[in-house]
């Protein structure tokens, strides 16, 4: 990654990404400690704030994820965050979450196509993202934006809600751009 991209503030229309910082936990852990939100999550649901102060205290530098939070641009409120890492050289793996009050409203599709965005111009080859198949909502974005489902991984997690599946999905920098032009 260059340096001219590791704090960049990335934006479209609706919405900016800025990197995450533990000052945001007042806002996420409307996220974080939403029991419905977090079933997929691969941590349990948060009790209180402090724990998701923490949490973000946990994900700065030179924790293996880069993370942002996305804040819709004429308001500045916090929607949710995007999450990457780095698998191998080239491909990178993603993250997202959307607060509740945010869902259907596009912004999930729009933050994620601007970290794809990100990480295609980053000089990824192969984003991927790992989703647990009863997650309709993520499994339906990710499809809609263009990844393929390339795999069942079959017990693969062993998470707060008991040994789960999971969905591999895969976008290649080509296809991003085949489905950026229709």
């Amino acid at each position: 990654m260059t340096a001219r991209f590791r704090n960049a503030r990335f934006g479209s229309a609706r919405l900016t990404m800025r990197p995450q910082s533990v000052a945001d936990a007042d806002a996420l852990f409307e996220a974080y400690g939403d029991v419905d939100l977090m079933t997929y999550w691969s941590s349990a649901p948060h009790t209180s704030v402090a724990q998701s102060r923490a949490y973000l205290a946990k994900c700065q530098p030179p924790f293996a994820w880069r993370g942002w939070t996305m804040r819709e641009r004429a308001t500045g409120a916090i929607l949710g965050t995007l999450s990457t890492r780095e698998v191998r050289p080239g491909v990178a793996e993603i993250g997202y979450i959307v607060l509740r009050r945010y869902w259907r409203g596009g912004y999930g599709r729009e933050g994620v196509s601007r970290l794809i965005d990100l990480l295609f111009l980053e000089g990824s080859r192969r984003i991927t993202a790992d989703v647990d198949p009863d997650n309709v909502a993520s499994n339906t974005l990710l499809d809609r934006l263009g990844f393929t489902m390339e795999g069942r991984l079959r017990a693969e997690w062993e998470t707060h809600i008991g040994i789960r599946d999971s969905h591999i999905w895969g976008l290649l920098r080509e296809e991003w751009s085949v489905a950026r032009a229709a």
